[in-house]
């Protein structure tokens, strides 16, 4: 069994956002410092937001999205690799073409996330407040742009997937076959160089939600497309540590942070992101598995030259 690699991501803005010790992505300081604290606990992977503003409503392409704020993206990730060597992953999985090249070209991560199911999130845990949403379709022609382009900056892709639609959509850019938009038939391989990084998301509200349980979890990894690595998300407090303790003890990788779960047990918060990933490290290590390093992970992803 592989070591165990550990993601965390800080930013409670959409699913906890009164959360009151995880600091806002307008502050890049205090953002990078919950990252070299989790890398010194163990994390591998930073999937950082970095700093963004939230579209209030669907947009005339029909997106709901993040809009990324370069300047603090830059001082994020900047702080971060000054610290150390965790690898770099930037998130806001579906914001526009042109941002996500943008943030490749100038920031130089070694991964990035793409959701491959049509992203559709409804947040609110607090029943007297509004939701608020993210909302996209990613067609197949759409995937084929971003993985092509991924690929030529020399990018890789986390794939995230919400339900079995998304492995669908990854062997649809494997078998390579496509029609333009003017009907004519085109073949492009290479898209998606192995091994593939897969997230399975659960608990996420929304229509991709799957339930956050160990018979889902094993039905998505029973259904993984061949080569190809998987780690978990998990949006239910309740569920969260169960459903990354049975990830752990499966070969699986997890995610942690103050996104996913501010919580390191019902009804207590968390007072920084590296107390997740402590306790991640606690779980695996009580099972006699051991915690990848960044160059371990990179090697175990494929990152490695």
């Amino acid at each position: 069994m592989d070591p165990l690699i550990i993601t965390m991501t800080s930013d409670s803005t959409m699913c906890w956002p009164r959360n009151p010790h995880c600091p806002k992505p307008s502050d890049s300081k205090a953002v990078a410092e919950e990252y070299i604290r989790a890398a010194q606990a163990g994390m591998a992977i930073a999937h950082t937001h970095g700093s963004y503003e939230i579209e209030t409503k669907i947009q005339p392409d029909g997106r709901q999205l993040q809009v990324p704020i370069m300047e603090g993206w830059r001082d994020i990730i900047e702080r971060i690799r000054a610290a150390g060597k965790p690898i770099i992953q930037t998130g806001l999985a579906s914001i526009r073409i042109d941002q996500k090249v943008e943030m490749w070209k100038e920031l130089r991560p070694e991964m990035t996330s793409i959701n491959f199911n049509s992203h559709d999130e409804f947040f609110q845990p607090y029943h007297d407040a509004p939701p608020i949403a993210c909302y996209s379709v990613h067609p197949i022609n759409e995937l084929r742009e971003y993985a092509r382009l991924a690929r030529d900056n020399e990018v890789k892709l986390e794939i995230e997937c919400f339900t079995t639609g998304g492995f669908w959509a990854i062997n649809k850019l494997r078998e390579g076959n496509f029609f333009n938009d003017d009907g004519t038939p085109e073949h492009e391989e290479g898209l998606l160089p192995d091994p593939l990084w897969i997230e399975l998301l659960f608990g996420w509200t929304g229509q991709g939600w799957t339930p956050p349980t160990s018979r889902a979890l094993n039905y998505m990894v029973d259904h993984l497309p061949p080569r190809s690595n998987y780690h978990v998300s998990c949006l239910d407090p309740e569920a969260y540590w169960p459903l990354l303790t049975h990830a752990i003890a499966k070969g699986g990788h997890v995610r942690v942070g103050m996104e996913d779960c501010p919580y390191l047990e019902p009804g207590k918060l968390a007072m920084t992101n590296a107390q997740l990933v402590e306790k991640a490290v606690s779980i695996a290590r009580a099972m006699g598995r051991e915690i990848a390093s960044p160059d371990e992970a990179r090697q175990i992803i494929g990152l490695a030259k």
